[in-house]
């Protein structure tokens, strides 16, 4: 090796220990023999790791090699032989005796013996030479001091001691004066390029806003360039030099931004999630660079304001140079002129009492409010009534378990106050963080029912943040307080699991996450330091001082990919900025702040698009991607110079305290929508039945709440999505809230809405010039401006809605008709198929959530196309077996699950191209799959009428059932679907004999409904809220149900959308529910044929549910399996 690869062996070197890859490190040292690490030699021999210590010794030297490594080697076996007989180890001295020092019998033979002869002893020490042999530590170190001197005479060993003197990050300087160099060689350069890739290189983009190509061994890059950006290149490129004193970078450890809240969709496909980091400084739990990307600003409507990567992983070596590229119109973040998504309208006032210090919504019924006040009292309020469902003051549960400084606290000043309440992510615990070392964790059963769950007396001094976070998968609540410690504790008995010490000042607030499989938790303390923590006992991992080096509090937002900190300082100067985890550094700092704030700032987030904080008696918006202030509301006056603030989850509800120890809520028109139904219902008729419960949005809720509290999910992580059939989940965050149906007058006789005429709702045939027999499968994109199609002979369809005069929003709509879209090159997306006839395979695809790639087959082998060019980016898989269905885990998106028509379904990794598990259970092929993110199971289905739950975690088995037919139904060949209702816990199930929702966790069928006398179901699906479930007969017919009770309330004949000439002969085989608009859904027929649906603007909704029986409608659990006999007839 040449003197130049020797010294790039050293930069590497340098580099991996920079950035904490320890293992690798040593390896590296091993493998190339250049360097000794003598400190890393001398931990393993204190450790007794005699394995490493020949091991490492291995790459540098052998036994025989000359008398030097004879001695070394010889002194570390008898060691290992002496701390053998030390335990009585017999055998094992035994073994270490004729594997490991019979080597030298051939050198010193009477040596070899003498050693023999100490296995004859009851204690070695007998013997004259070993007497003064001490305790097994003394005795290592004294041999370390023996084996340093053999080790700094041996000649192998010389030159290789020393490691050279470099400067600190030698490797990231080279390569910023390389892309200096090249920089300044572009012929159109730019002020400040945006450097995406090692691999070529760089070079900047054409003028006038032309794209450069991606690399071409890197093509799903998900990145732009984006001008004026970013910091210009030279001593502060793209990668910034390490100061010495820093540990690792601020996100170092972590590794690929977590895509939770679109579980079974990756950011992308194949690699599916890992951030767009050149291999060279690649490692699975540090990636070096920012995870998220900039897209050029929205003058165009090409491109999405901001989109992740579409993660395909670099280690995927795709030929094709392609950048994601959204559709005309396809931007949810869009700029916008005036910011009517934000919550600016006061829609209530609510008086708690005394003054409101933390407030937070449930997650799932989004209306309930949890506020925290200054004298310890706790309330809970359903804010759409107005009706304040529990108050309670504070007390110690039982002061005989509390430590001796709470009682005398407590004796001395028995005044307290609420640090912080905030909601489990299932909305089935709440937990209250006090001034006085205690935190008391409740749990929630709905409506005013709250008990006592945990008392925990956490800190000396206050308790300054609680939070709630899943490691391991085991719900665990963290706090932290003046005591300058974070501790871990076991949700359920309230045993604690962790301590983190290592702050110098009290821990002002905690931050858990997680990213991947790696759960981490942010730490900031009144010094101003911020601080990261894994589970395990070995101290922080990082040590950054935060602006303002005061009051700071972190958040992620909703789908965990951005960071932010909100911090005020002693002199009152306020700071709200994005970090670049990667770096450990400010990304960007927003700006409007009050000179002086009067008090600690609050903030928070929403929709992965606002930022929010109280400051000057108003509450400050910001969008995330402009540093500069959006809008500013004062809430018709009346709030405190830094109010407290909270969004609800969908970002339409915003609550602030006021003076005179008030709250306002303020709302965004869905959040009127929503009060307004809660206005109308009679709380107290509701009340008097258990069974009604508190109307909710998710009317499946309440189950959920029990089921789901195996899976906490972190703060900020939102935890709702819902899972499609095909695979994909849509982002709830878009969803608009459906407004519970008004309930009924009883006294009205109810009827079945029956649509026959096609003047009775909308409905468009899509255009169509491509020859298809039959659609196959059918979805949405995730934007909700296009409806994809995979037909029986492997072709997709596209049709793209554009904004018009007619269509302003640029959605799906039956009212406008779309454009079946090709790219200018006229070619197809074509699967690749097998030998059989392609009629005859299982088609299956899955949609990338940015809508940029979707994943198909036909049979054949598995295919990645780009949406944009219709390209193949790859194929794998080839058939036997033939994939039958796609689904993505939620949470490792280089994962993906692939049912198999041999009915197996297959854990693989597309990073390494490896099957991780096989999953065999059932025995026909695999037609159904969906994730439970907040459950951490998969649920799979399949043609033998089987239902199986799998531990996502290690795939093991955890129940199975088959389903329940109709007496008389023989357990036909028949495909079963199912999709996971929005709370997660519960499921749709699909067959053609039956619509049924199962409770996940017993697999326990808790509603269903059977067709009877009428033709099979073909196909069905949950609307976009889970509040309705459409499906679609072999008959021609659509059947609208309630999704709370699975009762028919609107039903469509042929008649209404197909001409008599034709209905007789067309089928509809699928249906997909439109991801925004719960009232939209998209059919697909045999003819080839995909119809729009929407209910007439007049009506607005599919026809009125049937009434309620007995006062119990809304819950899932309340109604009996089986349908009612008035719902058989309607059929």
């Amino acid at each position: 090796m040449s003197s130049l690869s020797r010294e790039l062996v050293f930069l590497i070197l340098q580099f991996l220990d920079e950035e904490k890859f320890k293992e690798t490190v040593h390896k590296l040292e091993q493998e190339s023999g250049f360097f000794f690490n003598m400190k890393y030699f001398e931990d393993e021999v204190h450790n007794g790791n005699w394995d490493e210590v020949e091991k490492y010794l291995s790459g540098f030297t052998k036994v025989d090699d000359n008398r030097y490594s004879m001695k070394i080697f010889f002194e570390i076996r008898k060691q290992k032989y002496l701390e053998a007989l030390d335990k009585h180890d017999r055998s094992k001295a035994v073994d270490i005796l004729v594997k490991d020092l019979k080597v030298f019998a051939t050198f010193n033979e009477e040596l070899f013996k003498e050693i023999t002869q100490l296995l004859t002893l009851e204690n070695f020490r007998e013997n004259e030479q070993l007497s003064k042999y001490g305790d097994t530590k003394s005795a290592r170190a004294i041999m370390l001091v023996e084996l340093k001197k053999l080790i700094e005479a041996n000649p192998l060993f010389r030159d290789k001691l020393q490691f050279p003197n470099l400067k600190n990050s030698r490797l990231r300087t080279l390569i910023n004066q390389s892309l200096n160099w090249q920089h300044q060689l572009c012929k159109n350069p730019r002020p400040n390029p945006d450097i995406k890739t090692l691999f070529v290189d760089h070079t900047c983009g054409q003028p006038n806003g032309a794209r450069a190509p991606s690399p071409a061994n890197n093509p799903l890059l998900g990145s732009l360039p984006k001008a004026g950006g970013f910091p210009n290149l030279g001593a502060h490129g793209p990668f910034q030099p390490t100061p010495a004193p820093v540990p690792t970078p601020l996100a170092g450890w972590m590794s690929n931004p977590a895509t939770v809240n679109h579980p079974a969709v990756s950011g992308g496909a194949i690699g599916l999630g890992a951030p767009s980091i050149p291999a060279a400084l690649k490692h699975p739990r540090t990636p070096p660079t920012n995870a998220t990307v900039e897209y050029p600003s929205g003058e165009s409507d090409h491109v999405s304001k901001r989109t992740r990567p579409m993660g395909i992983s670099d280690e995927v070596n795709l030929p094709v140079n392609v950048l994601p590229v959204t559709f005309p119109g396809h931007s949810h973040g869009q700029p916008f002129n005036a910011p009517d998504d934000l919550p600016k309208t006061v829609s209530r006032t609510l008086n708690q009492g005394s003054s409101p210090m933390s407030m937070d919504f449930h997650p799932v019924q989004q209306t309930i409010l949890l506020v925290g006040t200054n004298v310890g009292d706790i309330g809970l309020w359903e804010v759409g009534s107005r009706e304040r469902l529990v108050l309670k003051n504070f007390k110690v549960w039982d002061l005989s378990v509390c430590s001796m400084p709470l009682q005398a606290a407590l004796v001395k000043d028995p005044g307290v106050s609420v640090n912080r309440v905030i909601w489990s992510p299932d909305g089935s615990l709440f937990g209250v963080a006090y001034s006085r070392h205690i935190v008391q964790i409740y749990s929630y059963h709905g409506n005013d029912d709250v008990r006592q769950h945990l008392e925990i007396d956490a800190h000396v001094g206050g308790v300054n943040d609680i939070a709630f976070s899943h490691p391991n998968k085991q719900p665990c609540v963290i706090t932290c307080g003046d005591d300058k410690s974070i501790k871990v504790w076991d949700a359920a008995t309230g045993a604690k699991q962790y301590t983190f010490e290592g702050h110098e000042a009290p821990v002002y607030s905690v931050c858990p996450h997680y990213k991947e499989n790696i759960q981490f938790i942010f730490s900031t303390a009144l010094d101003g330091k911020i601080k990261a923590w894994l589970y395990d006992n070995l101290g922080s991992r990082v040590d950054y001082d935060a602006p303002g080096r005061w009051c700071t509090t972190m958040a992620y937002s909703a789908d965990g990919t951005r960071l932010f900190s909100c911090g005020t300082s002693k002199e009152g100067e306020s700071f709200i900025v994005e970090w670049n985890e990667s770096e450990g550094a400010v990304k960007r700092t927003y700006q409007g702040f009050r000179k002086r704030s009067l008090g600690v700032v609050q903030f928070d987030t929403t929709k992965n698009r606002f930022l929010a904080a109280g400051d000057d008696f108003s509450i400050k918006f910001w969008d995330m991607d402009n540093v500069q202030l959006l809008t500013t509301v004062d809430a018709d006056g009346g709030l405190p110079a830094s109010p407290r603030i909270r969004f609800n989850k969908d970002g339409t509800l915003l609550a602030v305290s006021s003076n005179e120890n008030g709250i306002k809520v303020l709302a965004n028109t869905d959040g009127i929508r929503l009060l307004r139904t809660f206005e109308t219902l009679s709380y107290d008729a509701s009340r008097t039945s258990e069974a009604v419960a508190k109307p909710t949005i998710n009317p499946i809720s309440a189950a959920a709440a029990a089921a789901t509290s195996a899976g906490l999910a972190d703060r900020g992580v939102s935890v709702v999505a819902i899972a499609g059939m095909n695979g994909d989940v849509r982002n709830l965050g878009d969803v608009k809230p459906r407004i519970t149906e008004e309930s009924n007058d009883k006294s009205k006789i109810w009827k079945l809405t029956e649509i026959n005429e096609p003047s009775q709702c909308r409905s468009l045939r899509l255009p169509e010039n491509l020859r298809v027999t039959k659609i196959s499968r059918l979805i949405y994109t995730n934007s909700g401006n296009a409806v994809l199609a995979l037909a029986s002979n492997a072709i997709h369809l596209l049709w793209k809605w554009q904004r018009s005069d007619r269509n302003s929003s640029g959605k799906a709509t039956a009212s406008v008709s779309p454009q079946l879209w090709q790219p200018p090159s006229g070619i197809l997306m074509t699967n690749d198929v097998s030998e059989t006839s392609p009629e005859e395979a299982v088609p299956c695809f899955a949609l990338s959530k940015n809508d940029s790639y979707v994943m198909s087959a036909s049979g054949g082998k598995i295919s990645l196309f780009n949406m944009m060019t219709f390209k193949t980016m790859t194929t794998f898989m080839p058939p036997p077996p033939a994939a039958t269905f796609l689904a993505f885990h939620p949470q490792d998106n280089n994962i993906i699950a692939i049912g198999m028509d041999d009915s197996t379904i297959q854990i693989y990794n597309v990073r390494v191209d490896e099957v991780k598990s096989k999953l065999k259970g059932h025995s026909k092929r695999i037609t159904g799959l969906a994730f439970s993110h907040a459950l951490n199971v998969l649920v799979s289905s399949g043609a033998d009428a089987q239902l199986c739950v799998w531990n996502s975690d290690g795939w093991e088995k955890q129940k199975a059932r088959y389903l329940q037919l109709p007496a008389g139904r023989a357990p036909a060949q028949s495909d079963t679907r199912v999709q996971f209702h929005q709370d997660q816990a519960h499921f749709l199930v699909v067959h053609e004999t039956q619509l049924a929702i199962y409770e996940t966790t017993k697999l326990d069928c808790v509603k269903q409904w059977v067709p009877r006398e009428s033709a099979p179901i073909s196909h069905a699906t949950f609307s976009c809220d889970s509040q309705l479930v459409y499906a679609s007969f072999l008959d021609a017919t659509v059947c609208v149900f309630s999704a709370a009770n699975l009762r028919l309330r609107c039903r469509i004949n042929p008649s209404a959308y197909l001409p008599a000439s034709v209905s007789s002969n067309v089928q509809p085989l699928v249906i997909a529910a439109h991801p925004q608009e719960p009232h939209q859904f998209a059919m697909g027929l045999s003819d080839g044929g995909v119809h729009v649906f929407e209910p007439l603007e007049s009506e607005g909704k599919w026809g009125v549910p049937p009434p309620v029986e007995n006062g119990s409608a809304s819950s899932v659990p309340a109604t009996p399996v089986g349908a009612s006999g008035s719902d058989q007839a309607q059929r």
